[in-house]
């Protein structure tokens, strides 16, 4: 039977449930002409204040709620404030751009809040069904998102794409959970923890591990299973990309962390080798196949296989350096993700989806500030000293060589070099080629876009100066 204190720690998660039933039912009874305008601003608010209740009401450590199903640590609490923080970027970015396509409806904002509650749940999961059932809603919600346009084939046919291949890896993550509980008696995952040593069946949890770990590569999109993410970067209207692209990456590394750390840390010296795999194959995938790409929205997809495989390289580390350097770059990578598809968006108009590597041909003689932000996002993605993603990428590559796998860092950074080229060639792309004739830029008229998106974007120039203070969150996130 829950208890008043269980509802007291789960505050966050049912304000948020409570705030999107609201807003389905302004979204059914508001006039027309009033009703999209205020969901947008009241989705807004509903995020932030859930923001303030994340932060302000966080306990001094961990405590656990519903029998341990639910957890509210510091891991939890730095995970869902960038998730909440990037939805609202996105919701911001996104509003001209559904306009402009008459895609701009309620459902797109419930529905994304649906998906954000599915992201609490999983990274505060302390059992296996909560981490299944967080993961399906948020997996049914970004199904929904991807066919927004339903008068687009690529959409329709992203969103099949990416529902089977979702159903299918969904099914080999609950099966290997079948497994792991058949073989341990239990799915709270601190028991299973203390069970894995004493199971008289340790084939069957290796066979359950690895199935596991194909649903979380799945979810991180590490190769070689990433095929649905190129397909559905470029199918989903960019508006549904670019929250794709950054919230679910926190949530598959808050499950990575539930299931890998918390619950199978004693099988770390076999789950170990199986990550450093993943992390060679998607940075090889990654790096080589988005050089030859020429749609943005497909490169940044490749792209985000091989930064999927630079998580990973923290995640092999096994310990507290690796899981807060790991942490530390999902976030950047959520960060500098939303600011690269909100360029996209802002220089998107009806009509002209900006998507073409062509389309950014001398950006710098039509929009100098436009052009400055994005090669910002690419130099920091690409991992440019002074920028964000350069710390990011050099934590983890410390992480594997403080796990004993130099050789992994060595492969780490010399994909990082060859990554360099594709970034560089859309820099030069914008600063040294003449205009396309046809595809004139104009910059969407939005006020509040033009502002969030330069702030994103020069985050990334100030965290990677002053990233103290987000890495020691991290690492304290890990310390107890």
């Amino acid at each position: 039977m829950p208890t008043f204190n269980d509802i007291l720690i789960m505050v966050p998660e049912f304000y948020l449930v409570a705030a999107a039933c609201v807003l389905l039912l302004a979204d059914a009874f508001l006039p027309d002409n009033q009703r999209v305008t205020t969901i947008h601003w009241a989705s807004i608010f509903v995020l932030v204040v859930c923001i303030y209740l994340v932060v302000a009401h966080q306990p001094d450590g961990a405590v656990k709620a519903f029998n341990g199903m639910f957890i509210r640590d510091g891991v939890a609490e730095i995970l869902k404030v960038f998730a909440l923080l990037s939805t609202v970027l996105v919701f911001i970015y996104a509003k001209p751009y559904l306009s402009d396509r008459k895609l701009f409806i309620g459902e797109f904002y419930t529905l994304m809040i649906f998906a954000v509650i599915g992201v609490m749940l999983l990274v505060s999961a302390g059992n296996l069904i909560m981490i299944y059932l967080g993961l399906e809603l948020l997996t049914l919600s970004s199904y929904a998102l991807v066919a927004l346009n339903r008068d687009s084939k690529l959409s329709s046919e992203a969103a099949i794409k990416y529902f089977v291949l979702g159903a299918l890896a969904s099914g080999m993550l609950l099966y290997g959970m079948s497994m792991v509980y058949g073989a341990t008696g239990t799915l709270d995952l601190m028991q299973l923890h203390e069970a894995i040593p004493y199971s008289a069946m340790p084939h069957l949890l290796v066979f359950g591990l690895i199935f596991m770990i194909i649903g979380i590569a799945f979810k991180l999109g590490a190769a070689p299973f990433h095929m649905w993410i190129p397909d559905v970067y470029q199918g989903s209207p960019t508006a549904v990309t670019v929250f794709i692209g950054s919230a679910p990456k926190l949530a598959a590394f808050g499950m990575a962390f539930r299931l890998l750390a918390t619950g199978m840390g004693d099988m770390a010296h076999q789950w170990q080798l199986m990550l450093a795999v993943l992390a060679v194959l998607s940075l090889a995938v990654g790096n080589l196949v988005a050089i030859v790409q020429t749609n943005l929205k497909r490169l940044l997809a490749y792209s985000t296989i091989s930064h999927m495989g630079y998580l990973l390289l923290g995640l092999v580390n096994a310990g507290p350096e690796g899981y807060s350097s790991a942490m530390f770059y999902a976030i950047s990578y959520a960060l500098m993700s939303t600011a690269a598809f909100g360029v996209i968006l802002a220089l998107s108009r009806a009509g002209f989806e900006c998507e073409e590597i062509d389309d950014f041909k001398g950006l710098n003689q039509r929009s100098p500030w436009m052009a400055f932000l994005m090669m910002l996002c690419l130099f920091s993605l690409a991992g440019v000293p002074p920028l964000f993603g350069f710390f990011a990428k050099l934590l983890v590559l410390q992480a594997a060589i403080h796990a004993g796998m130099m050789w992994l860092a060595i492969v780490g950074a010399v994909f990082a070099i060859i990554g360099l080229y594709y970034y560089l060639h859309v820099v030069k792309v914008m600063y040294f080629d003449k205009p396309v004739e046809g595809t004139a830029v104009r910059l969407q008229p939005d006020f509040t876009l033009r502002v969030a998106l330069s702030v994103n974007a020069l985050v990334l120039l100030v965290l990677g100066v002053y990233w103290g203070p987000l890495l020691g969150w991290c690492k304290q996130a890990f310390a107890g």
